[in-house]
């Protein structure tokens, strides 16, 4: 499998890369693209350098470079996931104003019909934020705003994070086990308890 991975610069830089993380893990082929900003924000927020986040994919893109493969339909990729996606990135996307290669690798799996995935990290929205986000889903896309679940019964700042990764990975229909999937109230009873036990 091979899927492209876009990293812009809103905040959240951490849910970008675990999916490269986990899409390394399970062997994906994984063709990266960082934008500038996203660069700046990896720095800030995170203990990872860009050399390690790039060094778990399988080819990196420069962002400037519109003739990289990715750019083209005829490069065949399962899709794309944008993790997380800036307003900005969304904006260019709903617009297919393709004046750099996350942008122009989006909308070319739009067009070519492939799954996009778009972690969009922005709070409160505006309209215009919806209605962004309203044309890429028209168009194709799937909105996935790192939204966190408490039915899993997280305990950590990982384990809400890992719950968006693993729903942006569930899209691909990649198996994993990133979180505790519903299964109903008598399974939360058992993690319960034997949290309690560990206790």
């Amino acid at each position: 499998m091979r899927i492209a991975v876009g990293i812009s610069g809103a905040t959240g830089a951490i849910y970008g890369i675990r999916i490269v993380e986990a899409l390394h893990q399970l062997g994906v082929q994984i063709h990266l693209v960082i934008s500038d900003a996203a660069k700046k924000t990896i720095e800030m927020e995170t203990n990872y350098t860009i050399e390690q986040v790039e060094a778990m994919a399988t080819e990196v893109h420069d962002n400037s470079n519109v003739g990289a493969s990715i750019a083209s339909g005829s490069f065949m990729t399962h899709g794309m996931i944008i993790a997380p996606c800036s307003i900005k990135s969304l904006s260019a996307i709903a617009n297919s104003f393709n004046t750099n290669l996350l942008v122009r690798a989006a909308d070319v799996v739009l067009k070519e019909k492939k799954k996009l995935v778009l972690i969009v990290r922005e709070t409160p929205l505006h309209l215009g934020h919806l209605r962004l986000m309203a044309t890429v889903a028209e168009n194709g896309g799937v909105i996935l705003p790192p939204m966190p679940a408490f039915y899993n019964l997280p305990e950590t700042i990982d384990d809400i994070i890992n719950q968006t990764v693993g729903k942006a990975l569930d899209q691909f229909d990649l198996k994993h086990d990133l979180f505790n999937r519903w299964r109903g109230p008598e399974y939360l009873k058992t993690i319960k308890k034997n949290r309690k036990e560990v206790i």
